[in-house]
């Protein structure tokens, strides 16, 4: 590792948590210690502008976008070397010079539903009130119970944990991969299969961007670089990519690796309510990362001709 290493990342709790992490995969790619990674670190907390405006949903301020641009506008000024990602925050397409040069282990990338009472969306009574920021959790929730009443919940997991059990709602989606960072998976009472709620593209997985030119900050990453995780975000990404939605379109994908190395990506489209949805699914053995991204792409281009390009002009 380079004498010192800029860390921008998130301050939340969860993502200094994934910050460390990074750091202790640095440290075992490079044979050195623990100790010694952190002393070469240098972890620098950047609020964002997703962070900074909670009275508001992401899609109509944005998108979730706003949690990368003041970390990339860090980069871009060589104010840090590296950013941190929860990459289900990031858009498909990367802004020109930006490229992620790591990817971690990918955790459960499944969604948690964490009730007050009930422990299943079918147990939720009739009309219950659940909480939630993302317009593809509302429109799969909508999907599978059309009766719910959801509102919008913002904050960080520490945050709508407690707003959760303060009352403000029945009940709310988290990532599990958060919860399980967090120690805090003892709080799900139902982990959803992928039939019942795809996940959001890349959930689970987290990856450090730096910028193209950076070619010291890429090879001390590259060395970390988790390649199955690596293959499968790709396609995912290109998948949304390829679709082009807007903040405002529901979008799920999943590329899941089987025993057998045999890679299976499922990726669906909502309308906003939930009362439509439009499936696409890819199965591939082997794959480099540039296939994986050119399987996304042909993913993308047959759903949106299943779903015409007016599903996703918002």
């Amino acid at each position: 590792m380079q004498s010192r290493l800029r860390i921008g990342t998130r301050g939340s709790a969860l993502a200094l948590t994934q910050t460390r992490m990074v750091i202790a995969a640095l440290a075992r790619a490079h044979n050195i210690s623990l100790e010694e990674a952190n002393a070469r670190s240098e972890v620098v907390p950047i609020k964002t502008s997703g962070d900074r405006i909670q009275d508001r949903p992401l899609a109509e301020i944005g998108g979730k976008a706003l949690f990368a641009k003041e970390l990339e506008e860090a980069l871009r000024a060589g104010e840090i070397d590296v950013a941190v990602h929860s990459l289900k925050d990031l858009p498909g397409a990367l802004p020109a010079g930006f490229v992620i040069a790591c990817h971690l282990p990918r955790e459960d990338p499944h969604d948690a539903l964490v009730a007050r009472s009930g422990r299943t969306l079918a147990d939720l009574p009739a009309g219950a009130t659940l909480g939630t920021s993302s317009v593809r959790r509302t429109a799969m929730l909508l999907h599978a119970r059309s009766d719910l009443n959801i509102t919008t919940f913002r904050g960080n997991v520490d945050t709508r944990l407690k707003k959760l059990a303060n009352g403000e709602v029945d009940a709310t989606v988290l990532a599990l991969a958060g919860l399980k960072r967090l120690g805090a998976e003892a709080h799900a009472t139902h982990i959803f299969s992928n039939e019942e709620m795809l996940p959001a593209v890349a959930q689970g997985a987290i990856g450090v961007e730096t910028l193209t030119v950076n070619h010291s900050a890429r090879s001390l990453l590259a060395a970390a670089n988790d390649r199955a995780t690596d293959v499968a975000v790709t396609l995912e990404r290109a998948f949304l990519a390829t679709l082009d939605g807007s903040c405002k379109t529901p979008i799920a994908g999943l590329a899941e690796w089987s025993p057998t190395r045999t890679l299976k990506f499922t990726g669906c489209v909502l309308s906003p309510d939930g009362s439509k949805r439009f499936d696409v699914s890819r199965t591939a053995g082997s794959l480099t990362s540039a296939e994986a991204e050119k399987l996304g792409e042909d993913a993308g281009r047959e759903l949106a001709s299943k779903a015409g390009r007016s599903f996703f002009e918002v």
